[in-house]
Parts: structure tokens; C-alpha cells; sequence
């Protein structure tokens, strides 16, 4: 599994990992799949 370091302004930040939690529940890897799956779509987007 690969790691990514990125830096996002800190409103994008909290929006980010508002959503996840909605989305993914208290699980411990919410913002990790809320990142991948943000990645994804952007990728298909890029096509």
C-alpha cells in the first residue's frame, strides 16, 4: 500500500474529514478511504 504526503488548506481539511466520519462511521481508516475514493474519481474525471 503506498503513502502520499499532501498538503490542503485547512478549510478542505475539515470539510474533508467531516464528510468521511458521515460517510465512513468512527472507523479508523475513514479519511484514508475518503481520500482514495476522492483520488478515484478524479482520475476517471481525467479521462
Amino acid at each position: 500500500m503506498g503513502r502520499i504526503n499532501a498538503t490542503i488548506p485547512d478549510d478542505l481539511e475539515r470539510k474533508l474529514r467531516v464528510k468521511a466520519v458521515e460517510k465512513f462511521g468512527g472507523k479508523k481508516r475513514a479519511l484514508g478511504l475518503a481520500v482514495a475514493e476522492a483520488v478515484k474519481l478524479w482520475l476517471r474525471q481525467q479521462k
